[in-house]
């Protein structure tokens, strides 16, 4: 049997031998094969992007993640860091970890090997053909991602996944898959490493493309985001005296009215004079 990618052995050996300098310089080598990975997917990244947007918008759908591990947990972080960055409700943008909310700290044992729970965790959601789930796995081979995926297809949702390894199990069962093949991690097996990286990267990518085309954005400014601490409202102060041209004790009178950067450009642009 062959040996997948991401548990072939790495390119270095006698880690424990190096220096300090020797580890962090091959960590970074190998790190800047990432996003070169990455690059050669952007076109089924693309295609995913269109169809999620298209789900959202038209349909009122939402987006889920499912995984376990590290790939539940980056799931997990790229949706609950959608409300803050783009204004959207917690339920547009959905992540489940193997095990619950309890594994995002402390392993499950064996909550990835179930292939039904995955399933029966959606029901939870009411999770519809309406909607857009994406399975992350670095192996492509985990239960209860594939299981996930499996059953999301037969009922007719959109299913897509982010995984390390070309042709995998889950590859097969998803209908738009994203394969970034990193090669072998600095520590044999180790996918928290450039698998997790890539898949942050490709996360980040799909999330924010989406929330871009769906009007989320204003030129390259977050005029959705929540004003939930002094860094961010002093950058929705300055959002404003840049756009508009204003003091800051006007950005700061009107953003603590309006409580919305996009409220305050919209009521400017309706009555400048306001």
């Amino acid at each position: 049997m062959s040996t997948r990618t991401t548990e072939q052995a790495s390119n270095y050996d006698h880690l424990e031998k190096m220096s300090t300098e020797e580890i962090l310089k091959n960590i970074n080598n190998e790190d800047k094969k990432v996003p070169l990975a990455v690059e050669k997917a952007i076109p089924q990244i693309e295609q995913l992007v269109e169809k999620i947007v298209d789900k959202i918008s038209n349909h009122k759908g939402r987006l889920f993640y499912i995984g376990a591990g590290t790939s539940g947990r980056l799931g997990v972080l790229d949706a609950s860091e959608c409300p803050p960055t783009f204004g959207v409700s917690h339920n547009v943008v959905i992540g489940l970890i193997a095990g619950g909310d309890g594994a995002l700290r402390k392993a499950v044992e064996n909550a990835e090997d179930d292939t039904e729970q995955a399933w029966k965790d959606l029901q939870e959601f009411s999770i519809s053909k309406n909607d857009v789930l994406v399975g992350i796995a670095a192996s492509g081979t985990t239960p209860y991602v594939i299981g996930g995926i499996k059953e999301a297809r037969e009922n007719g949702l959109i299913t897509a996944c982010v995984t390390n390894n070309a042709g995998s199990p889950l590859s097969e069962a998803s209908e738009f898959p994203i394969e970034v093949v990193v090669g072998p991690e600095f520590v044999t097996g180790s996918t928290r490493m450039k698998s997790g990286t890539a898949q942050k990267l490709v996360l980040n990518m799909i999330s924010t493309a989406v929330m871009i085309k769906l009007g989320r954005i204003k030129g390259n400014k977050m005029v959705d985001m929540q004003l939930s601490n002094k860094k961010l409202v002093s950058r929705g102060e300055l959002m404003l005296m840049e756009e508009l041209g204003i003091t800051e004790h006007l950005a700061k009178t009107l953003l603590e009215e309006h409580k919305s950067v996009r409220k305050v450009l919209e009521i400017f642009k309706n009555n400048p004079e306001k």
